[in-house]
């Protein structure tokens, strides 16, 4: 496919696996699922659900950044939680102090995630 630029950063955290942290195609930005990971050590940042997604959302906003995007920019959002029932509110508290309204539209659901609580990957549009 051609017309994709890959997003890459030392602020956010780094790929795990074979995938780009983000990519620009058009007027929009797509990122990788991204969790609480510190940029400089790999290590999970956080012991609960509100810690692991601020830490999540700073690595996301650094990717957003490296193309001159913000959160304002989000029109799109898949959040994974480890445990749905449990965490929701407490996540969803910190994941909405990172917006203005109207929110992104998103998709929340539980998943089974290796030793996080918290999964996010963002659609952002930089058509403005």
């Amino acid at each position: 496919m051609s017309g994709k630029v890959e997003l890459r950063t030392d602020e956010g955290a780094a790929p795990v696996g074979a995938y780009s942290q983000g990519l620009v195609i058009g007027d929009f930005v797509y990122t990788s699922g991204m969790g609480p990971l510190d940029p400089v050590t790999g290590e999970v940042v956080g012991s609960d659900v509100a810690e692991q997604t601020h830490q999540t959302m700073r690595n996301l906003g650094a990717v957003l950044a490296a193309h001159g995007l913000g959160f304002d920019d989000v029109v799109k959002s898949t959040v994974h939680l480890q445990h749905l029932k449990r965490d929701f509110a407490a996540y969803n508290e910190a994941y909405k102090s990172y917006f203005t309204k109207p929110y992104p539209v998103r998709t929340t659901v539980g998943s089974d995630l290796m030793d996080i609580l918290v999964e996010i990957d963002f659609v952002a549009y930089k058509g403005r």
